[in-house]
């Protein structure tokens, strides 16, 4: 594929053949008679052996259908037979050369109509080249297209630099290099449309906006540098655009720079910046998409565009541009009569069926997917055709069928332009111009050239509807759904009762406060059109949930927070598959609700092709979490970001799980993972900044510590953080290196208050998470951060059991690596140190029993404290680390149910009873993981909903069997350990979680 930025030189192939060589042309004749008598006119001027049959052929086909290019070949055949004997790449190369150099081959005080004589000759010759080359079938579209925007390059240049050198003459432009005056001097001329995208068609004008940077321009020209600029502007329309004698070079429009109406045809670049962020349209973001700098300063122009990217590129799906884009399309129809595919006059560029919708179809995408998506950002259409598939956005017989149509359809824009080389897409009329063109266009004749036209036609329509004109999913339905009136209308409680509401009644009165305004998001005239638009689809989505009322519900308590919906509604219009799951999140899943309603752009992350291949490997995460933040400006940013970052990333976990995905065991691996990379990227942000005041520590090193269900790597939804911030340093040089040096150990103490206050504080944005600290040496007495050497003599002398217990499902999640391996070996050396089972069964069977008496528990569905559940069972393989860990070090780091089948295959637990602890223990923290997801308050009963949505993802019938289920596995679960007590002698009671030991007297 062609580099973008820099468009070839008018090469095909790179082969040394002649053109005449390598002809190949497919022309029909409609006038055989005058066409011969043409050639014979023009033979005697051509050397003998000229003439081949392919040369003759193509030759006949000029003459016959062409009045430009006929007059082209005989006002100079020496030209011609030049052309015809020379490798077109060859030439184009020449051609191209010769029109970049016209500018300064005039001289220092070029004469502007000399300039002009020049690029208009190079002009003819390139044109009449390309045309021999396109006909006689030694170039494709792509070849033709990139020469044609390769000269058109060159001629823009050209201009610019005679302008300059003039403007030098004149004492009026000093640049820095009277040899280069375009470099370095602030003028930016970016090419935009077919010119940008390297796509130019034949006889094409060539849109042009005109944009310098201040300073440096000012610089060169000694002052305000508008009037030489824009003086300079106006001369390029003069100098290339003018038809003289000779022609013209290209004509210009300048109509896509911003306000055409009521501004200058040069603009400073702070100006477009204001204005684009301002009051630019989706439009203007679309047009450039294809921006390319050509002319003047090109690494200026390659800045701008650079720093005007984010408002080309939304962070965001943007799916309200697909909107404001058919908008446009449609308005192109009803001005100007293209709603129809004819073929006696039809419009193939801005017709249905044509060029102009095989672009909005890409560009419209582009928009909306290439913020978050760089391989979507290229320029030219057929290749982001392919990037499409290769993203996953279409399929690839979309992609054949719009690039087959796009090659006719840009080849027959072709056709018809080399006919008089005017500026038309337009198919003529009258059955013999159309046979004429047919021919022209290497049909035999009008009817294959109609069937062909019409079907690449009927296909761009029928992809381009797909995208742009699908009706509301309820269709018809709409018509009925009456919300108006004072009373329901009868009809339409029907219809709400068909759709799935229990309750139609309270559906309409909901819906019909909408309407009333009674929720402030719905008041604005936007968010009233889209609502009334999907709203059928909407309510259908909402219907099929398991409960339909309450999902409306949440809807309408959503609405009733956000203070704008426009943008959400615009969302859930476009892609069905993202109503459906929001109409499921609504209904089962509140917390993921309250997601979307705070940001409703975590919805686009369904659409990603890797929605459905998630990953839980840490590293993978933290690299996904890593290019959500980017690069933040300030420190405010940063917490933003992270909050943000964190917040997508956790609701598409529950996501995945809530479409089945994920399971609950991947989705803790998967909440475990995000929260490392908050953590991690948080202690590398505030380390950054902690250096920028304080200097480091010499030969210091800090990390985090996880423990409690992070450590285990079976975080929920809206689990908090059981953290210890651990450092060391050298004593011998514990001073910091800073402006404002501090002891190592208050730098540390400092540090890690830092980032516990980045991981907690809530911004605009929210908070990230709770973060607990109690299970640091002496607990919440103790400063934040605890010295290596301190950490492991407080466990190697002053801990209790319940703590040594915890690091069972300790692990370094965040910080220096060195100092992790050591803190790691310092751990497994505690749990490793010899110890009497008996006296490990006797001090945890007290602390259970503590735990039990000072918290209790909340209900049969409290799985987490509730006797028989998650605390009993942790506990238990926290007891048998502890008290095998001498002999057994392997079980060091591993999870519950593997352990437990681990312990009962080493005879430590009873025959059979491993595989059923581990049993119990999956489908108790599965369910817990659900009803971290679906419930507001998890350890309650929960409601009908909650239940049914929870039974159905555990492979049950019903709420009444999910609770049966959890009663049979808690009274096993606590049978086993009464087993477990009487042959090997642990407690009664097994301890609870290490996370939640009470607190210290």
């Amino acid at each position: 594929m062609r580099d973008e930025t820099d468009p070839r030189n008018g090469s095909a192939s790179g082969s040394a053949t002649t053109l005449r060589a390598g002809l190949r042309p497919r022309l029909g004749l409609a006038d055989p008679d005058a066409a011969r008598a043409r050639l014979a006119e023009l033979a005697p001027a051509l050397p003998a052996g000229l003439l081949t049959p392919a040369c003759r052929e193509l030759l006949l086909g000029l003459a016959d259908h062409s009045p430009f290019l006929w007059r082209a070949a005989t006002r100079s055949p020496e030209r011609l037979v030049a052309l015809l004997e020379q490798s077109p790449d060859a030439a184009s190369r020449d051609i191209i050369a010769r029109q970049r150099g016209v500018g300064a081959a005039c001289g220092a005080n070029p004469d502007l109509a000399e300039v002009g004589r020049r690029l208009r000759a190079n002009r003819e010759a390139h044109a009449l080249l390309v045309a021999l080359a396109d006909l006689g079938g030694c170039w494709d579209l792509d070849a033709v297209t990139g020469a044609l925007s390769a000269f058109a390059d060159a001629s823009v240049s050209a201009a610019v630099e005679a302008l300059l050198r003039q403007g030098m003459a004149a004492g009026r432009y000093r640049p820095r290099d009277p040899e280069a005056p375009q470099d370095g001097s602030g003028l930016i001329v970016l090419g935009l449309g077919k010119l940008g995208g390297c796509e130019l068609n034949y006889s094409s004008d060539i849109d042009l906006v005109v944009f310098y940077e201040a300073e440096p321009a000012a610089a060169a020209t000694g002052g305000d540098p508008k009037p030489f600029l824009v003086k300079l502007a106006q001369g390029l329309v003069k100098l290339l655009a003018d038809r003289t004698a000779d022609g013209y070079v290209h004509r210009i429009d300048y109509r896509l720079r911003p306000d055409p109406g009521s501004t200058a045809v040069a603009l400073s670049t702070g100006f477009a910046f204001d204005y684009y962020q301002t009051l630019g349209q989706n439009w203007e973001r679309a047009a450039f998409i294809k921006a390319r700098p050509i002319a003047g300063d090109i690494p200026a122009g390659e800045a701008f565009l650079a720093e005007l990217a984010p408002f080309i590129w939304r962070r965001h799906f943007d799916f309200p541009a697909i909107a404001e884009i058919h908008a446009l399309k449609r308005q192109i129809h009803m001005v100007r009569g293209h709603e129809t595919v004819a073929v006696g006059g039809h419009d193939i560029k801005i017709g249905r069926g044509g060029i102009r919708e095989i672009e909005f179809f890409v560009q419209t995408q582009q928009l909306v997917f290439g913020g978050r998506k760089p391989a979507l950002r290229g320029r030219r259409t057929v290749a982001m055709l392919g990037e499409l598939v290769a993203e996953g956005w279409i399929d690839g017989r979309a992609r054949d069928e719009l690039a087959a149509a796009y090659a006719f359809l840009r080849t027959l824009e072709h056709r018809i332009q080399m006919i008089r080389d005017e500026q038309t897409q337009r198919l003529p009329t009258g059955t013999e111009a159309l046979t004429a063109l047919a021919l022209f266009a290497g049909f035999p004749d009008l009817p294959a050239f109609e069937a062909a036209l019409l079907h690449h036609a009927g296909r761009v329509q029928a992809h381009y509807a797909l995208l742009f004109e699908a009706e509301p999913e309820a269709g018809a339905d709409g018509a009925a759904l009456v919300f108006g009136e004072s009373e329901p209308d009868p009809e339409t409680l029907a219809r709400l009762g068909a759709f799935g509401f229990w309750d139609p009644r309270l559906a309409w009165e909901t819906v019909q406060g909408w309407h009333l305004g009674r929720r402030p998001a719905l008041r604005t005239g936007r968010a009233r059109e889209i609502l009334a638009e999907m709203l059928p689809a909407l309510l259908r989505a909402l219907g099929g949930t398991a409960d339909p009322d309450a999902a409306l519900l949440a809807l309408d308590r959503a609405f009733a927070r956000m203070p704008a919906v426009a943008e959400l509604l615009a969302i859930l219009r476009s892609h069905e598959r993202l109503r459906l799951l929001f109409a499921d999140i609504l209904g089962t899943a509140p917390r993921l609700a309250d997601t979307v309603g705070l940001s409703p752009h975590v919805l686009d992350t369904v659409l990603d092709a890797d929605f459905v291949t998630p990953t839980t490997d840490p590293g993978e995460v933290r690299a996904q979490y890593r290019a959500l933040l980017g690069q933040p400006a300030s420190h405010e940013e940063s917490l933003d970001r992270c909050r943000d970052a964190t917040r997508q990333m956790a609701f598409l976990t529950g996501a995945r799980l809530l479409s089945g995905i994920l399971t609950p065991r991947q989705a803790g691996e998967a909440y475990a993972a995000i929260a490392e990379a908050t953590v991690a990227l948080s202690l590398e942000a505030e380390e950054r900044r902690f250096t920028l005041d304080h200097g480091a520590v010499p030969a210091g090193r800090c990390c985090v510590l996880a423990l409690g269900r992070l450590g285990s790597r079976q975080l929920s939804a809206e689990s908090d953080l059981d953290l210890v911030f651990l450092y060391d340093f050298d004593p011998e040089n514990r001073t910091s290196d800073g402006r404002r040096p501090l002891d190592a150990v208050v730098a540390y103490n400092r540090l890690a208050q830092r980032v516990f206050a980045a991981l907690t504080t809530a911004t605009r944005r929210g908070r990230l998470y709770a973060v607990d600290l109690r299970l640091r040496p002496y607990g919440s007495h103790s400063p934040p951060a605890v010295q290596l050497s301190g950490f492991a003599a407080y466990h190697g002398g002053e801990a209790e059991l319940w703590e040594h217990m915890a690091l069972a499902r300790a692990r370094v999640v965040a910080g220096d690596a060195t100092l992790a391996a050591d803190v790691t070996a310092a751990i497994a050396g505690i749990l490793r140190q010899p110890r009497e089972t008996a006296a490990v069964c006797a001090e945890a069977g007290a602390m259970r029993a503590l735990v039990a008496r000072e918290r209790g528990h909340a209900g049969p569905y409290d799985l987490k404290l509730a006797p028989g559940a998650l605390f009993d069972l942790d506990f238990l393989a926290q007891a048998i680390v502890l008290s095998q860990a001498h002999d057994w070090p392997g079980c060091i780091g591993l999870g519950a149910e593997a352990l437990f089948r681990a312990a009962t295959a080493r005879g430590l637990l009873p025959a059979a009873a491993g595989e059923a602890l581990a049993e119990t223990y999956g489908f108790l923290d599965a369910v817990y993981q659900w009803q971290r997801l679906v419930m507001a308050d998890p350890a309650a009963e929960p409601s009908e909903t909650a239940s049914r949505q929870i039974a159905k993802a555990v492979g049950l019938p019903d709420a009444r069997g999910l609770a049966a289920e959890l009663r049979r596995h808690r009274r096993r679960s606590q049978a086993l350990l009464a087993q477990i007590r009487r042959t090997v002698r642990l407690p009664s009671r097994m301890p609870a979680a290490a996370r939640e030991p009470p607190e210290r007297p």
